[in-house]
């Protein structure tokens, strides 16, 4: 880890440094190989300050080899700080920093063993993947300041928080529902693979992967990925919102939904779910909030969801199970 904070070091330090490059998580395949320039970085590192009010030491507990981590890492060291690197004891770790950058999966397991040492931060940032409602109001009853951040390696990370883009950063909502994104936190293209850059990075604008909307105060709304929407029997069912709902479940721990081809339904929703329940009680519990014809055909039950080591879980695993 030394040598990596070194090297970060270096490279913020540097006259003219070359793209940092990182990597997407490959959680729906192949990993892109990221080129972000440190104007793209420290843009993101002042307007991220700004937004959150202030700056200082941030404890590092997400991989740095993904931009979560790195972007802790700059953080950091732009407001003078080394920072805080988490290895057994969170709470000891707390202690020493002030900020800190979570993906969902932490906050739910930190809020059951070290909820003082959460409360302790100025600002708990969390991306990284969808944020249920339950969850961010059981780390507000808790005491817990969460800020919720929406972005990518293609935009040096979170980029809109709360919902509302960072200074400088656009949003916008093309015809086809997907997201884009402006401003000087964009990367500079995937490195050797200038067709698929060319694919996203069109008149200044990212395509992202993800639906959203705007509602009426211009707050950004993630509605989940595009490729998460299954056409099943001929219904468009966000599979996003189908897990959300599962996860609501007093009988669940965890859930994600995922479309798998199927002969007779063109693709059939398949639901994961670490819990006690049984099919008929999955299509029932979604089937209560929304459409029946939402509801999974299918039930994986699991002791834990796969996960990637940056949080996120492993779609590919997943479906390889169904």
């Amino acid at each position: 880890m030394e040598g990596v904070l070194g090297e970060v070091a270096a490279w913020l330090a540097a006259d003219d440094p070359d793209p940092w490059v990182v990597e997407t998580s490959g959680s729906t395949g192949t990993p892109k190989r990221v080129l972000l320039s440190r104007a793209a970085v420290l843009a993101s590192v002042h307007a991220s300050a700004r937004r959150l009010g202030g700056s200082g030491r941030w404890l590092l507990a997400l991989p740095p080899s993904y931009v979560a981590g790195l972007q802790v890492i700059c953080r950091s060291l732009v407001a003078g700080h080394e920072p805080v690197v988490l290895e057994d004891d969170f709470a000891a770790a707390a202690r020493r920093a002030d900020y800190v950058s979570l993906v969902p999966t932490q906050l739910h397991r930190l809020l059951d063993t070290d909820a003082d040492a959460l409360r302790s931060f100025r600002t708990v940032l969390l991306g990284g993947g969808p944020i249920d409602a339950a969850l961010r109001q059981r780390a507000a009853d808790a005491g817990v300041r969460i800020v919720a951040t929406y972005g990518s390696a293609e935009t040096a990370g979170g980029c809109v928080y709360d919902g509302v883009p960072l200074d400088g950063v656009g949003v916008a909502i093309g015809d086809d529902g997907r997201i884009r994104i402006g401003g000087p936190v964009l990367f500079d293209g995937y490195a050797g693979d200038p067709a698929r850059t060319a694919e996203v990075l069109v008149d200044g604008w990212f395509l992202t992967s993800d639906a959203g909307r705007l509602d009426a105060d211009g707050r950004l709304h993630v509605l989940g990925r595009l490729d998460d929407i299954v056409v099943s029997g001929g219904v468009n069912v966000p599979a996003a919102a189908v897990a959300a709902r599962l996860r609501e479940h007093p009988a669940v721990r965890g859930a994600e939904v995922l479309g798998v081809p199927d002969e007779e339904w063109g693709n059939r929703v398949v639901a994961f779910v670490v819990g006690d329940l049984s099919p008929d009680e999955a299509r029932d519990w979604v089937g209560e909030q929304h459409p029946r014809s939402w509801a999974p055909r299918q039930l994986v039950r699991l002791d834990a969801i796969p996960m990637l080591d940056n949080g996120k879980p492993d779609r590919i695993a997943l479906r390889d199970l169904a």
